[in-house]
C-alpha cells in the first residue's frame, strides 16, 4: 500500500474522513448562519445553542417517549424552529431596524440563558445517544473503514445545503424571499405577507441548527456546552465564505473541514487554528469572503 510523504493512506483518509464529518457539520450551521443574516441581516448568536437544542430533544424524544432517531430527524429541527418562531416574534422583529450590536447582544444572551438552563438541569457530562440498528456497522474500503453513521452524516449534510440553497436560489419562493429582503413594501403590494414570510425564514434557519444537532448526537455526546465548543468556528466559516452567501457557506463549510483535516495530518498543532489563520488571510485579501460581495 502506497504512503503519501510517509503518511499511511489509512491515517491519511481516515482524517480526511473526520474533516469532512467535521465540514458536514460546519456546512449546516453556517448555512443557517448565512440564511438568517443574508435574508434577515441578524448576526444570531443563538445558533450554537439551538444546534444543543436540537441535539437534547432528539435525546428528550429518545429516552421520555420512546421515539427513535429517524422521527428524531424530522420532529427535533420542526420543534426547534417553532422555539425560533417565538423568539423572532416576541424579540427579534424589534431589532430589524436597528444597528447589528442589538441582535447579537440579544442573541449572545439567549444563547447564555439556553445554554444556562441546560447546565443547571443536566450538568457538562455528556449523555449517550445510540445511534439506530441500520447504521450500525461499517464498510472496509480496502484503504480505510467506513463507518455507517458517519457516511449518513455527510450524506444528509450534503442533501440539505444544497436542497437548500436550490430553494432559495432557483424556486419562486426563494425568488420572494430575497425581493422581500430587498424591498419589503413593493413585495407586500402584490399581496405576499412579508412579516410571515421572515419570521418561517428565521425558524427554518434555526431548523437547520436543530437538524445539526440530531445528527451530531449519535456521534459526540449530548450536553449543554457542544455548541459553544463549535459556534466560533462556524462564524469563521461563514465569515470566509461571505456573510449571507448560500453556495460560500456550504462549499466553504465542507472544504475547511477537510484542509483541518490535512492539517491534522501533516501538521497536528496547527489544526486547532487553521481555519482562523485562513479566515485572516482571506479578509486581508477579499474582505467580503470568498462568495460575498462587497457592500
Amino acid at each position: 500500500m502506497f504512503e503519501l510523504l510517509g503518511i499511511p493512506p489509512q491515517a491519511l483518509f481516515g482524517q480526511l474522513l473526520l474533516g469532512l464529518i467535521n465540514g458536514s457539520f460546519y456546512a449546516v450551521l453556517s448555512l443557517g448562519l448565512a440564511v438568517i443574516f443574508g435574508m434577515l441581516n441578524i448576526i444570531n448568536f443563538t445558533h450554537g445553542a439551538q444546534y444543543m437544542l436540537g441535539a437534547f430533544v432528539a435525546w428528550m424524544l429518545l429516552n421520555y417517549l420512546g421515539i427513535g432517531y429517524w422521527w428524531a430527524l424530522i420532529l427535533a429541527p420542526l420543534l426547534v424552529g417553532v422555539t425560533g418562531i417565538v423568539v423572532e416574534r416576541l424579540f427579534i422583529r424589534r431589532l430589524y431596524h436597528l444597528d447589528h450590536l442589538y441582535g447579537l447582544l440579544l442573541t449572545f444572551g439567549l444563547a447564555l440563558i439556553i445554554t444556562g438552563v441546560f447546565k443547571q438541569n443536566y450538568g457538562v457530562s455528556g449523555l449517550p445517544y445510540q445511534a439506530p440498528p441500520l447504521l450500525s456497522g461499517g464498510r472496509n474500503l480496502g484503504f480505510m473503514y467506513l463507518p455507517y453513521s458517519r457516511a449518513w452524516v455527510i450524506l444528509a449534510s450534503a442533501v440539505v445545503c444544497f436542497g437548500t440553497w436550490f430553494l432559495i436560489e432557483k424556486t419562486r419562493l426563494g425568488a420572494y424571499l430575497r425581493a422581500a429582503t430587498e424591498n419589503p413594501t413593493l413585495v407586500g403590494a402584490f399581496g405576499i405577507n412579508v412579516p410571515l414570510l421572515i419570521t418561517l425564514t428565521y425558524g427554518f434557519g434555526v431548523a437547520l441548527a436543530g437538524f445539526a444537532g440530531v445528527l451530531a448526537a449519535p456521534i459526540y455526546s449530548v450536553n449543554p456546552v457542544m455548541g459553544e465548543n463549535l459556534i466560533i468556528i462556524v462564524f469563521a466559516v461563514v465569515v470566509i465564505g461571505g456573510m449571507g452567501s448560500i453556495l460560500g457557506s456550504i462549499v466553504t463549510g465542507f472544504g475547511l473541514g477537510l484542509i483541518e483535516g490535512l492539517t491534522r495530518v501533516f501538521y497536528p498543532e496547527g489544526s486547532a487554528v487553521v481555519i482562523f489563520v485562513i479566515m485572516a488571510i482571506v479578509l486581508l485579501v477579499k474582505p467580503a469572503g470568498l462568495f460575498g460581495r462587497a457592500a
